[in-house]
């Protein structure tokens, strides 16, 4: 259920063998994201539970379990930014009933980023995917 932009990603990662080389690819896609105005990393859209500062800012379009689902981040360590663009090609553009759908998990072993994240990362990154998911929540359940 991944979106054309999540499958570029994997792809991008079969064609890269060595793993330098996905890194750098993250922090690439995470530097082509827009900033996050300061004026949005404020302690509602910081996500708790990541080592480095994260900030994602919902960014729904619609309401209930038909609403799409965006939204922007931030954070100050570019491997982290990088992951929060990983994730925003995972979901952005699905509606908020999709985003509930998706196994992230299992669309994240895709790119083989469970065996080479260091724990605390690992906790980061799930710890964006349960506010994705939260965010996702509230906006079904407003219907």
């Amino acid at each position: 259920m991944a979106t054309p932009a999540f499958e570029d990603i994997v792809e991008t990662f079969e064609f890269l063998d060595d793993w330098e080389d996905r890194y750098r690819h993250v922090i690439e896609i995470g530097k082509a994201m827009p900033p996050l105005d300061e004026a949005f990393r404020v302690p509602a859209t910081k996500v708790e539970g990541c080592a480095s500062q994260v900030w994602l800012l919902p960014q729904i379009e619609g309401t209930g379990p038909a609403a799409r689902f965006d939204f922007a981040g931030e954070s100050d360590a570019m491997i982290v930014r990088g992951l929060i663009a990983v994730l925003h090609a995972l979901y952005a553009g699905l509606s908020v009933t999709e985003v509930l759908a998706v196994d992230a998990g299992a669309e994240l072993k895709r790119l083989g980023l469970d065996e080479h994240l260091s724990a605390q990362r690992s906790n980061g990154v799930r710890a964006m995917i349960e506010r994705i998911r939260l965010l996702a929540q509230e906006v079904a359940a407003a219907a």
